[in-house]
This record gives C-alpha cells, sequence and structure tokens, in this order.
C-alpha cells in the first residue's frame, strides 16, 4: 500500500532553511537527457520514453509522462569532440505535451551536425 506525506513546507533539521512545496513541484525539472548523437545512443535519462534520430543534426524526443500543456522551457547544451562548437536550438515543429525536437547546429557554417553529446533539461508542469 502506497503512503503519503502530506506537507505545506520542507524545513531543515535546525529550522534555519526552508522551502514551501509549491516551490519544490514548480522548480524541480521534469525531464532530460544526454545523449550520443554521433553513434546515437542515450547516455542517461529522465521522464525521456524514446528518442529518435530524425536526421543528420536533428532529434525527437518523447516524455515517458506528458506535460499539462506545452508552454514548458527547453535548455540544451551540445558538444563534438571532434570539431569546433555545436549550437543547439528547439525548433517549433514539434513542441507539444508528449515531444519535442531538437536540432543541432554547427557554429562555423550554420549546417545541421550530429553532436557527440546533446544535452537538453525541461522545466514545466506535467499532466
Amino acid at each position: 500500500m502506497a503512503s503519503i506525506l502530506r506537507v505545506n513546507t520542507l524545513t531543515d533539521a535546525s529550522s534555519n532553511n526552508s522551502t514551501a512545496m509549491s516551490t519544490i513541484n514548480q522548480g524541480t525539472g521534469k525531464s532530460w537527457i544526454q545523449l550520443n548523437g554521433v553513434s546515437f545512443g542515450t547516455q542517461d535519462s529522465f521522464n525521456i520514453g524514446s528518442a529518435t534520430d530524425s536526421g543528420t543534426g536533428t532529434y525527437l524526443f518523447g516524455f515517458s509522462s506528458n506535460f499539462s500543456n506545452d508552454d514548458y522551457a527547453i535548455t540544451g547544451t551540445s558538444r563534438n569532440t571532434s570539431s569546433g562548437g555545436v549550437l543547439i536550438e528547439a525548433p517549433q515543429s514539434v513542441i507539444s505535451t508528449s515531444q519535442y525536437n531538437v536540432d543541432c547546429i554547427a557554429r562555423s557554417d550554420g549546417s545541421l551536425t550530429d553532436a557527440h553529446y546533446v544535452m537538453t533539461h525541461i522545466m514545466g508542469d506535467l499532466a
């Protein structure tokens, strides 16, 4: 049988630092992934149910638990071990309550490129 702990505020043992549960609920990451986009494989993730290589430098991620709306915030970074820097962007082509996509763009010439490290982090409200 599952247990439920109902509290309004969490505090440390000395009661010097406390945080409202609403801050914890709203302020924690709800999804993240680290992906190798060159050999295509997930290194580690949280709340990612699927990862798809959609073509050179383009990746589609599906959530294990959907978001309540598509107004979440995506942050990301990427790196290539064999060449210059890689920028990451989340184009509006696929951003929904169940999935999102990112593109990796070579800083040298603006072309899509597979990156060795593709890392994203999502903040928002789960359904």
